[in-house]
């Protein structure tokens, strides 16, 4: 089969110096021959309940906007969702679907299996759910049991257990597999593994992939990290990019594709169903959408324009902020010293960020942290607050993080402070780990990575859907 795209038109806060521990019962190049082409509403189901609650430049050369810090009553950009039933309703009309979703499928404030299951031109026959389930509930990492949906009676398989991928099993009684789930913008985070294996089942089935397009909620212009090598290849890191990409599922869906990064992917029907209204240059505050958290601890937009920075700490016995309400926004070491943790990096005068001393102690959270890292232990460190966010440049930040708690470590505690793989699959190599150990400075190890944003940049281009 030849790949057919459909598209359109091109057309926080400041925080407190104090003790923060959580109350765990507060709720809280060229592309191949594709097509281009130029609502009803239903009630949301109560199983998909919405939890409503930045290319290889320096921060100055990003084209600026003023950016808006709230959901807007009607929102600028129009998601794939909305769109699969009016422009691309052909795609599923009459078929048998499967879904790969999760609680942040949301269009209009409705779910798209609510959409699709009360409309009588389609049969919708089995649901997917990636990491943290189809309800987004699960703890990071946790396996998730296959079940049947409540509401509707739908098998609902699970692709973070036993099986990664739809078995033909599964997609027995699906004549279209269909991808609607909101990424992050990272290359460690699981939903881009999810959607790529998915297509090599697809194409294994014989059947056609559908993915409704979604905003990349740090933008479409910064690209930042190293390419990931071969041997990090991992759940959080399937794909060679740099760690922020740029690209939409969609897009990345494409690259997917066309580079071969699954086994005989090419021969896949893959159809994009665009979003209208979206520009590379919008952040999710531009959008006008409601952020509903796609995992339990990015709760909100200005904690995915820092995490592909601090979630470096994950590699690290350092905390990442997780056991508190603020993960990825605070992190810290039992062994540092707040005040002088955030005096070194506000010196720094990192675009876009301010950084306050802080401590805090994790505790377990019922659907966000089950016993995270130093568990009860006081740990002292810094809490950022993003006072621009197209100015911030979260990996090279990441990076400026890592070297002031590396250098207030004790001697003795400075050899083990970076995870022999955990720290690699997220940096993408052992290059970076080694620099900090080294003493090389942020900015030469910040450099280190240019070469590889060039060539990505140059490797995405033909992808790129949004101007």
């Amino acid at each position: 089969m030849n790949s057919t795209l459909l598209v359109s038109n091109r057309t926080t806060k400041p925080v407190s110096n104090r003790t923060t521990k959580p109350d765990p019962n507060q709720s809280k190049m060229p592309l191949p021959n594709h097509s281009v082409t130029s609502v009803f509403r239903l009630p949301l189901s109560a199983s998909f309940a919405v939890l409503l609650v930045i290319l290889s430049c320096s921060p100055e050369d990003v084209p600026r906007k003023d950016h808006a810090s709230s959901e807007s009553a009607t929102p600028v950009v129009q998601v794939g969702a909305g769109r699969l039933l009016t422009d691309y309703f052909h795609l599923v009309d009459g078929k048998r679907v499967g879904i790969i979703t999760n609680h942040s499928a949301v269009a209009g404030g409705e779910h798209i299996v609510d959409l699709l299951h009360a409309n009588p031109s389609v049969s919708v026959t089995a649901l997917f759910g990636p990491e943290h389930g189809i309800r987004g509930t699960a703890d990071a990492g946790e396996a998730v049991e296959d079940a049947i949906d409540e509401q509707t009676g739908i098998p609902a398989y699970s692709l973070y257990g036993q099986n990664r991928r739809p078995t033909p099993e599964m997609l027995s009684e699906v004549d279209v597999l269909l991808f609607d789930i909101q990424d992050v913008g990272t290359r460690f985070y699981t939903y881009p593994a999810t959607m790529g294996r998915a297509m090599r089942s697809a194409v294994e089935a014989g059947i056609p992939y559908i993915v409704l397009d979604r905003p990349n909620p740090i933008g479409g212009q910064r690209i930042e990290g190293h390419i990931r090598k071969d041997e990090f290849v991992s759940g959080i890191g399937l794909y060679p990019t740099p760690i922020t990409h740029g690209m939409t599922v969609g897009e990345l869906a494409l690259m997917i594709h066309d580079q071969g990064w699954h086994d005989g992917i090419e021969e896949l029907e893959l159809h994009i169903v665009p979003m209208e209204g979206w520009t590379r240059d919008m952040l999710w505050f531009d959008t006008g959408l409601a952020w509903i958290p796609p995992s339990p601890n990015i709760p909100d937009a200005g904690t995915a324009v820092v995490y592909p920075g601090t979630c470096f700490f994950e590699g690290t016995p350092a905390s990442e902020g997780r056991g508190t309400y603020e993960p990825f926004l605070q992190v810290g070491s039992p062994f540092a010293d707040e005040e002088v943790a955030a005096e070194r990096l506000n010196e720094r005068q990192l675009p876009g960020l301010r950084f306050h001393p802080v401590t805090f102690e994790p505790v377990s959270i019922p659907g966000m942290s089950r016993h995270p890292k130093l568990e009860g232990e006081t740990v002292r460190g810094v809490k950022l607050e993003v006072t621009d966010a197209p100015a911030v440049a979260p990996v090279a930040a990441g990076i400026h993080l890592l070297q002031v708690f590396y250098d207030l470590l004790p001697e003795e505690r400075k050899e083990e402070f970076f995870h022999p793989r955990g720290m690699p699959v997220r940096a993408g190599n052992t290059m970076v780990a080694q620099m900090i150990r080294d003493g090389v400075p942020a900015e030469e190890i910040i450099s280190s990575w240019q070469d590889d944003v060039e060539t990505f940049g140059k490797m995405r281009r033909p992808y790129l859907l949004y101007e």
